[in-house]
C-alpha cells in the first residue's frame, strides 16, 4: 500500500484540516468488520445506516452525535439473566464494540430505531437557507428594467 504525505498540503491550505485528517484515516487499516453495517440513501437528502446488533438490548447500546461524528457503541450486561448456565459453545458475537462514522457538513441524525437485531439510524441532510444557490438579477446600465435569471419578475425586489 502507498503512504501518501500531506504535510505540504497543511502548510499551504487554512482550513482544509478535516479533509486531510480523513484521507488520512482513509489509507489507514482496514475498517474492523464487527459489527457488519449498511449505508443506504433513503432520499436525496435522506440516509440510513443499518448495524446489526443482534443479542444486544436497548439499554446496551449508545448513540452519539458530536460535531461531524456519529459513534455507535454497544457494551454487553455481564451476566444479565443471573444465570448460573454453562456456555458450551458460544457462536454469537457479544463482545463490545465502538463504530465511528464521518458525517458531512449538516448532515443530522433524525431518529434510531431498534427492530429485529438491526439498530437503524436515520440521517438528513438539512442545508441552511443561506448556504442554497439563489438567483442573482442582472441589470443594465440603461434605465431599463432588470433582467433575471430565472424569469420570474416578481422576485426581484425593487
Amino acid at each position: 500500500m502507498r503512504s501518501y504525505d500531506l504535510t505540504p498540503f497543511y502548510r499551504s491550505t487554512v482550513g482544509f484540516d478535516r479533509l486531510f485528517n480523513l484521507l488520512d484515516q482513509s489509507t489507514g487499516d482496514a475498517a474492523p468488520g464487527y459489527p457488519p453495517y449498511n449505508i443506504e440513501r433513503t432520499g436525496e437528502n435522506e440516509y440510513r445506516i443499518s448495524v446489526a446488533v443482534s443479542g444486544f438490548a436497548q439499554n446496551e447500546l449508545s448513540i452519539v452525535a458530536k460535531e461531524n461524528t456519529l459513534t455507535i457503541k454497544g457494551e454487553k450486561a455481564a451476566n444479565e439473566n443471573g444465570s448460573k448456565a454453562e456456555v458450551l459453545y458460544r457462536g454469537i458475537a457479544a463482545r463490545a464494540f465502538e463504530r465511528a462514522f464521518q458525517l458531512a457538513d449538516f448532515v443530522q441524525v433524525k431518529n434510531a430505531s431498534l427492530e429485529n437485531g438491526l439498530l437503524h439510524v436515520d440521517l438528513v441532510r438539512e442545508i441552511p437557507e443561506a448556504k442554497k444557490p439563489r438567483s442573482i438579477p442582472i441589470s443594465t446600465s440603461a434605465v431599463s428594467a432588470p433582467q433575471v435569471v430565472d424569469g420570474s419578475a416578481e422576485k426581484v425586489a425593487a
